[in-house]
């Protein structure tokens, strides 16, 4: 059994004991947290609009974290003009627990 959900603006397929990064979300270590967006489920056969309305997905937090660096280099020819700017994403780590479909 697997479950299609959205947070953070991007889809996830997750099965029971996954542990998948998500954008950061509000919530400390160990805490539980209920994702309702869920676009589809599939149990043999697949579960999409209405007969999904009801559905969520339970998670428990695992850790808070941020990415590794992503250097983002901007650079125009014969100008001069070069800038190098770094970023690290935050995420939160969670365990998925339980999908009640």
């Amino acid at each position: 059994m697997y479950a299609i959900i959205a947070t953070g603006g991007k889809q996830y397929k997750v099965s029971e004991g996954d542990v998948i990064k998500v954008e950061k979300l509000t919530a400390e270590d160990g805490a539980t947290v209920t994702f309702d967006q869920v676009v589809a489920v599939s149990d043999g056969s697949m579960k999409v609009g209405k007969d999904v309305a009801k559905a969520t997905v339970s998670a428990t937090v695992v850790e808070q974290g941020r990415d590794k660096k992503v250097i983002v280099y901007k650079y125009k020819r014969k100008s001069g003009y070069h800038k190098k700017n770094g970023h690290r994403q935050a995420y939160t780590k969670v365990k998925i627990e339980k999908i009640n479909a």
